[in-house]
C-alpha cells in the first residue's frame, strides 16, 4: 500500500479497531472448571518459528534457522534481504491435570502459588516456556508428576474461550472460501455467508479464526464428502477479534471440513473493512459508494476468516446488488443472474491463492475506460463526473505493466487489472490483487489543473501498486514484522521503473528527498529496526511507516552478511572522514541525537557493513566512482595520489551521514568556486549532512550557513529544495519560540540568497518538468513568507480569477501560490471555499485546501478542522493534511494541538490507533514545540490516555522531536543571534 504523497505530508496506511487492546482479558483457572475439550500440544507449549516467505502462496517448506531465512528472502529480492524471527506473546499459564487426564481441584498451597504467579507475570512466562514438554491427547497428559494449569480467557457468553494467543493456532489451515455478500446502500448494512474449506494439521476440537463486529447467526461444520451440515457451537472473544467454532466431534488430521457461517453487520463508518462513502453526483445529489480496505487486519470485519498473511487460500465471491449499480472484485466477472425485483447477483471467477488482506470488492455507480495488453484487460474506473481525468492513469498503467512483466520475467497472472478512484479514501492507494483502489488525487490527472508534481505523484503511486502485484501479492511475507519486504521492494521498484520509463520526470530527486526524511525519523532514539517483532493491531499498523518503505540498500557484495547489519539494527551510521595526504581514515559510529539520560541508548555494539562510495578531484565523473566496504569500526583507504578534495556517499546512494571534519572548509570552497564539480544530488547531500551535524553538535551552525552561501548560483531543484527545508525548520522554531525579530532576520538572509532566483520565475507553466517544479517551490515559499513582490502578483491574479467567477484558467504550477495569497483576505477565503465545493478537479481541490488552511483567521482554522472531521463540506480524508498545514503557522500551531487533544477519541475511532493518519496527526501537531512546558504537556496528555496510546512509536517520536527542538535551541540560539 502507498501512503498518500503530498507536498508537506505523507498520508496514510491503515487499519484496526482502536478498542481491541484497551483491557486485559478475563481469565479463569481451568482447574476450577469442568473439562470442556481436550487440550492440544500447541495450547501447552510454544516454540517460535522464524519468519519465512510464502512463494506464490505455497509455503510448504519450513525454515529451521535464521540463516535459511535470510537466504529465502535474499533470493526473492535479488538482494539478500534478511528476515527476523517474530517473537510472539505467550498468553498462557499452566493447566493442572491428574495422571489419568481428569480435572481435579487444586490444593490450598497450589492456589497460593498460583496467585503469586499471576502477580509476577514475567516469571510466569519464563516458567511456562521452561516447563517439560507434555503432549495432551483425548486421554490426557501422558507425563506424570507434572502439575500444569492453563489460563484461558472468557468468551462473551461466559464460557471458556479455547485460545489465549493473538496469533491463530496452526492446527487448521484454510484452503478455499465461498463468500456471498449483499450490501444495501439504502440501509447501509450488509449480510453475508461464508463457507470455508479447511484442512486439519493436528487433531483438534476447535476451529479458531477471526471475526470483528459481525453479528453471527449460525455456524455449521460439514465433513469431507459429507452432505449433512452439523450445527456447531461458536464462541466469541472480541478482545482478539477471534471466534471459535467448536466441533461436535474430533477433527481428524489430513481431513478437509467445511465451516459455514452466516452473519450481518453495518457498513463501516471508518476507512477500514467494508465501508461506506458519501459523495455528490453531477446534480449535487448525495450518493453512496461501498468499498473495502482490508490491509492489514480488517478483512475480519467483512467476513469471518483466517486473517493473517500466511493463511493463503482461493476465493469464490458472489455479490448481490441493486441492478442500477455495478460491482467489482479481484477476479473478472463470470456471470450475473437475477435474484428478486431490482436485485441481481454478480459471480466472479475463483481467485488464485492469496492472503485475506488482498481481497477486495466495490459496489458503486462507476464509469471506466479500458485497454488490453499481454492478454490482460487494464481498466481505470471513476465516478461519472471524473471519467475525463483517467486517461493518463490508463496510459501509465499499461506502460508499467508491460515493463514489470519484462523485468520480472513473470507475466501478470490475472486476466484483468482494475484501478479504481475512491471518493473518500484514507491511504494513497491499496494493492488489492487485480483491483487496486486509489484516493482520487492519487489516480486522476487533469491537464488543466494538475501540476508537474501532480503528474509525478500519480505516476509514482501507480508504479508502487503495480510492483506489489508481484512482490506482495504473488510473493508475500509470512507475518507483518517483515512488511519491509513488501513495501521496501515496491518503493525501490517504483523509482526504478519511473527512471526507466519516464526519465523526464526526474524521480531520482524525489527518492533523495524521501531518504532525507526517513533518516530524520531513523535518527531518533525511538526508531525501530526495519524488521521488528509485532503482535497487536496497533503495532502492525505502525509498521506502515517511512522506514518500512524507504530503508533499503544497493550492492553487489556479500549482501547476505551486509543486509543482516541493516535490517536488525535501528538507526544508521555516521562516518567520519579524516584526510592526510593520500591516506583517508574512516570510522563509523551510530548516528544518534543525544537525549536526556533516561532516553539515551548506548551505541558501542552497533556495527554496520557500509558500502562506501567516493569521488575525488582527480576524477569526479560517475564512471570514476570508487567503492570500499567498511565492515569494521575504522579503516584506512590509501589513494593512488594526493587530491584536492574527496566526497563520500556519491549521489547519496548510501544510507549514512558523512562528517568531513577539517575538510568541510575544502568542500565549502569548492561550492563557492565551482559548484558544478559535484552533481546536484551530491550538493543536496552536503547541505543535508552539515545541517544535521550542526543539530548533533558535531559541527558549527556557522559553517552550515557558510556552505549555503553559494546558493545564489544554484539552479537545480534538489539542493535548493533541501536548503529551503533546513532553513524552514529553523525559521519555524524561532517563530514559535517567540523570536520573531530573529526569524525575520533569517528570512532576510534567505531573500538575499534566493531573491534573484525568485524574481526570475515566470507565472506560467512553461519549461521542462524540473524547471516547473522549482518554480512551484520557490513561488509558494515566497508568497507564504511575503518575499519580493510574490504576494502582490499572486493577489492580482487571484482577483482576476474571482472576477471571472472562477472560470479563468490559472497556470497549474503557480495555482497554490495564487490561492494562498488570495486566502489571506476574508472574502478571498470565502470565495475559495465556495469554489472548493463545486470543483471537480481533485488536483485543484488539494491546492485549495492547503490555501484555506494557511489563513491567519483562527475562527476559520477551527471551523476547517472541525468540518473536515465531520466530513460535511470537506472530506475527512483531508484532515491530516489540514492539521499539518495549520500547525506550521504561528496563529495555528497551538490550535492544531488543542484540536487533537479535544477530539482524540473521535480521531482514533475514525482513523484507528496506530494508523498512518494518526501517526501524521501526532507528528505534525507537536512538531513545532520547543519548550519544556510543551514537552510535559504532550507527555501528560498521552499518559492520561490508554497504555496503547502512550506506547505508540509515533508518540515516542513526537516526544523525542520536542526534546531535540529544545536541545537545538539551547545549543544554537546564541550562535544564530551572532550570525544573523
Amino acid at each position: 500500500m502507498q501512503p498518500f504523497p503530498g507536498d508537506q505530508i505523507q498520508l496514510p496506511r491503515n487499519m484496526i479497531e482502536n478498542s481491541m487492546f484497551e483491557e486485559e482479558p478475563d481469565v479463569v483457572d481451568l482447574a476450577k472448571e469442568p473439562c470442556l475439550h481436550p487440550l492440544e500440544p500447541d495450547e501447552v507449549e510454544y516454540e517460535p518459528r522464524s519468519s519465512r516467505l510464502l512463494v506464490r502462496g505455497l509455503g510448504e517448506h519450513e525454515m529451521d534457522d535464521d540463516e535459511e531465512d535470510y537466504e529465502s528472502s535474499a533470493k526473492l529480492l535479488g538482494l539478500s534481504f534478511m528476515n527476523r524471527s517474530s517473537s510472539l506473546r505467550n498468553n498462557m499459564s499452566v493447566y493442572r491435570q491428574s495422571s489419568n487426564g481428569s480435572c481435579s481441584l487444586p490444593s490450598t498451597k497450589t492456589m497460593v502459588v498460583f496467585t503469586v504467579i499471576l502477580v509476577i507475570a514475567v516469571a510466569l512466562l519464563m516458567v511456562i516456556y521452561l516447563l517439560p514438554k507434555c503432549t495432551f491427547t483425548k486421554e490426557g497428559c501422558h507425563k506424570k508428576n507434572h502439575t500444569i494449569e492453563l489460563i484461558y480467557p472468557l468468551a462473551t457468553n461466559g464460557k471458556l474461550f479455547p485460545w489465549a494467543k493473538i496469533r491463530l493456532p496452526s492446527d487448521v489451515v484454510p484452503l478455499h472460501y465461498d463468500l456471498v455478500l449483499q450490501p444495501n446502500l439504502t440501509t447501509l448494512k450488509f449480510s453475508g455467508s461464508v463457507k470455508i474449506v479447511v484442512n486439519i494439521i493436528h487433531v483438534t476440537w476447535k476451529i479458531v479464526l477471526h471475526s470483528s463486529g459481525l453479528n453471527i447467526t449460525k455456524a455449521t461444520i460439514t465433513s469431507a464428502g459429507g452432505h449433512q451440515e452439523k450445527p456447531a457451537e461458536f464462541l466469541e472473544y472480541p478482545l482478539h477479534d477471534q471466534i471459535a467454532v467448536m466441533a461436535p466431534e474430533a477433527l481428524l488430521v489430513g481431513q478437509n471440513y467445511t465451516v459455514n457461517i452466516a452473519y450481518s453487520s453495518n457498513l463501516s463508518d471508518t476507512y477500514y473493512g467494508f465501508y461506506k462513502i458519501s459523495y455528490k453526483d453531477e446534480n449535487s445529489k448525495q450518493r453512496w459508494f461501498a468499498a473495502t480496505q482490508f490491509e492489514p487486519v480488517a478483512a475480519r470485519s467483512a467476513f469471518p476468516c483466517f486473517d493473517e498473511p500466511a493463511f493463503k487460500a482461493t476465493f469464490f465471491i458472489k455479490i448481490k446488488r441493486d441492478e442500477k449499480l455495478a460491482t467489482m472484485s479481484n477476479m473478472p466477472k463470470k456471470a450475473t443472474t437475477p435474484v428478486t425485483d431490482g436485485i441481481v447477483q454478480d459471480e466472479f471467477f475463483v481467485s488464485l491463492k492469496m492472503s485475506t488482506y488482498l481481497v477486495a470488492f466495490v459496489v458503486a455507480d462507476l464509469k471506466n475506460i479500458s485497454r488490453e495488453t499481454n492478454e490482460s484487460l487494464v481498466s481505470v474506473y471513476a465516478i461519472p463526473q471524473h471519467i475525463n481525468q483517467v486517461e493518463y492513469a490508463l496510459n501509465t498503467s499499461v506502460k508499467l505493466l508491460e515493463f514489470y512483466q519484462k523485468y520480472f520475467l513473470i507475466n501478470y497472472p490475472l486476466e484483468k487489472l482494475d484501478l479504481v478512484a475512491i471518493p473518500d479514501f484514507q491511504s494513497g492507494a491499496m494493492e488489492n490483487w487485480g483491483l487496486i483502489t486509489f484516493r482520487e488525487s492519487a489516480l486522476l490527472f487533469d491537464s488543466h489543473t494538475s501540476t508537474a508534481r501532480d503528474k509525478k505523484s500519480v505516476t509514482a503511486v501507480i508504479a508502487h501498486e503495480l510492483a506489489h502485484q508481484w512482490f506482495g501479492n504473488l510473493v508475500t511475507m509470512e507475518w507483518w514484522n517483515d512488511l519491509w519486504l513488501n513495501e521496501g521492494f515496491a518503493t525501490f521498484m517504483e523509482y526504478f521503473a519511473m527512471e526507466e520509463i519516464f526519465p523526464e520526470l526526474h524521480s531520482d530527486e524525489d527518492f533523495l528527498d524521501l531518504i532525507f526524511k526517513a533518516m530524520m525519523k531513523d535518527s531518533l532514539n525511538s526508531s525501530h529496526p526495519v524488521s521488528s517483532a509485532v503482535q497487536s493491531s496497533e503495532q502492525i499498523e505502525e509498521m506502515f511507516d517511512a522506514l518500512s518503505y524507504i530503508k533499503i540498500t544497493n550492492g553487489t557484495l556479500d549482501v547476505k552478511k551486509l543486509m543482516k547489519t541493516w535490517i536488525v539494527q535501528k538507526g544508521f551510521p555516521l562516518v567520519t572522514v579524516v584526510r592526510k595526504g593520500k591516506i583517508i581514515s574512516v570510522k563509523q559510529e551510530k548516528y544518534l541525537y543525544l537525549m536526556e539520560p533516561e532516553n539515551w541508548t548506548p551505541d558501542a555494539s552497533y556495527l554496520w557493513h557500509i558500502p562506501l562510495t567516493y569521488i575525488t578531484s582527480s576524477c569526479n565523473f560517475t564512471h570514476c566512482t570508487n567503492a570500499y566496504l567498511l565492515d569494521q569500526k575504522s579503516a584506512i583507504i590509501e589513494l593512488p595520489e594526493e587530491v584536492e578534495w574527496i566526497k563520500f556517499n556519491v549521489d547519496m546512494n548510501g544510507y549514512y551521514i558523512v562528517h568531513y571534519g577539517e575538510d568541510w572548509k575544502t568542500l565549502i570552497d569548492l561550492l563557492k568556486k565551482n559548484h558544478t564539480a559535484l552533481s546536484p544530488k551530491d550538493r543536496a547531500n552536503l547541505i543535508n549532512n552539515i545541517f544535521n551535524l550542526a543539530g548533533l553538535g558535531k559541527e558549527s551552525l556557522e559553517k552550515a550557513f557558510e556552505l549555503i552561501d553559494y546558493l545564489n548560483k544554484e539552479s537545480s531543484t534538489a539542493p535548493l529544495t533541501q536548503a529551503l527545508f533546513q532553513l524552514s525548520l529553523i525559521y519555524n522554531l524561532l517563530e514559535k519560540k517567540g523570536e520573531q525579530q530573529l526569524a525575520a532576520r533569517l528570512m532576510h538572509r534567505i531573500e538575499r540568497l534566493l531573491g534573484e532566483k525568485i524574481d526570475q520565475q515566470s507565472w506560467t507553466d512553461d519549461g521542462v518538468l524540473s524547471q516547473r517544479e522549482l518554480r512551484s517551490t520557490l513561488l509558494a515559499f515566497a508568497c507564504t513568507h511575503d518575499i519580493r513582490n510574490c504576494r502582490t502578483t499572486a493577489s492580482e491574479m487571484f482577483e482576476k480569477w474571482v472576477n471571472s467567477n472562477g472560470t479563468m484558467s490559472l497556470p497549474s504550477d503557480v495555482m497554490k501560490a495564487i490561492f494562498t495569497a488570495g486566502a489571506k483576505s476574508s472574502d478571498g477565503w470565502d470565495f475559495l471555499l465556495k469554489m472548493y465545493s463545486s470543483s471537480v478537479s481533485e488536483a485543484e481541490k488539494s491546492k485549495m485546501i492547503e490555501a484555506l488552511a494557511s489563513t491567519e483567521d483562527v475562527r476559520k482554522l477551527i471551523w476547517l478542522m472541525q468540518n473536515s472531521l465531520e466530513g460535511e463540506v470537506i472530506r475527512t480524508q483531508e484532515l491530516s493534511h489540514i492539521i499539518a498545514t495549520v500547525s506550521q503557522s504561528l496563529p495555528g500551531y497551538l490550535l492544531a494541538w488543542d484540536f487533537v487533544k479535544e477530539n482524540w477519541e473521535k480521531l482514533t475511532r475514525k482513523f484507528h490507533l496506530g494508523s498512518y493518519t494518526i501517526q501524521n496527526i501526532i507528528s505534525w501537531s507537536t512538531s513545532q514545540f520547543a519548550t519544556k512546558a510543551h514537552l510535559i504537556e504532550v507527555k501528560s496528555f498521552f499518559e492520561s490516555k490508554s497504555e496503547q496510546s502512550s506506547q505508540l512509536h509515533s508518540v515516542k517520536e513526537a516526544i523525542d522531536t520536542i526534546q531535540l527542538n529544545i536541545q537545538w535551541m539551547e545549543r544554537n540560539l546564541a550562535m544564530l543571534q551572532e550570525l544573523l
